[in-house]
């Protein structure tokens, strides 16, 4: 039986006792009837995976003791996904879940000429990170950038942007380099304008496709991510 995995933010390397905090708590003791004695993993997503050993079960204030941790494997290459938000906050929620699910390092929020969403709702978004941290069994947390403007996003080596513009353009698996660090830009509904992709390539960004069919923002993105991390398969 695999143990169960919880997140513990604040956790370092040289403690020997850890207080959980009373939502971790209540769930592995309420929720996953987790007792004293009973072995537990924490992740701190930074990419340390501590075992340890309940000694205090109490539902509020749950204390482990470490026994052990070692330093997992960073992701490499580092993927990165651009994306603008729509107001369809249940969406991008989802796109989020699955963008971590995929391997994804990196979100960065676009703010673009069409962007529908700038402010975001930091604290839900990074609980959902986490969340899909642990459930996909991964000990680095994604970051979630603060909203970029799209022209100051345009950095890094290998950069590649999705429109839907019928300029030439071919398909993201026959352009992505793999073992490269690689950045993908991902539009708002109505896609870029053609004054951003123009810049876009200006800046080094490749154009690629991500099919023969027209996708919403999240799915686009979810398909993006997929993509890129087949490529480094």
């Amino acid at each position: 039986m695999e143990l169960p995995v919880f997140y513990a933010k604040d956790l370092l390397s040289s403690q020997g006792f850890y207080t959980m905090d009373e939502p971790t708590s209540k769930y592995c003791i309420q929720v996953l009837r987790n007792e004293k004695g009973d072995n537990v993993l924490l992740a701190d997503g930074k990419g340390t995976r501590y075992e340890a050993v309940i000694t205090d079960d109490h539902r509020k204030k749950c204390v482990v003791q470490i026994n052990s941790h070692v330093t997992m494997p960073s992701p490499v290459p580092t993927l990165r996904i651009a994306i603008a938000f729509t107001k369809n906050t249940s969406r991008m929620e989802w796109f989020l879940e699955k963008a971590v699910e995929i391997g994804i390092s990196e979100i960065i929020p676009l703010i673009t000429q069409r962007t529908e969403k700038e402010r975001l709702k930091t604290e839900r978004l990074e609980n959902i990170l986490v969340s899909a941290m642990l459930q996909s069994k991964q000990w680095y947390l994604p970051a979630l950038a603060e909203p970029q403007p799209f022209e100051k996003a345009l950095t890094g080596e290998q950069k590649l942007i999705a429109h839907c513009l019928p300029d030439e353009k071919k398909h993201l698996l026959d352009v992505m380099l793999p073992g490269k660090d690689t950045l993908l830009f991902i539009g708002p509904e109505g896609d870029f304008t053609p004054e951003e992709i123009t810049l876009a390539l200006e800046k080094g960004c490749l154009p690629v496709s991500l099919g023969d069919t027209r996708l919403r923002t999240e799915t686009a993105g979810v398909v993006g991510c997929t993509l890129m991390a087949a490529v480094n398969r």
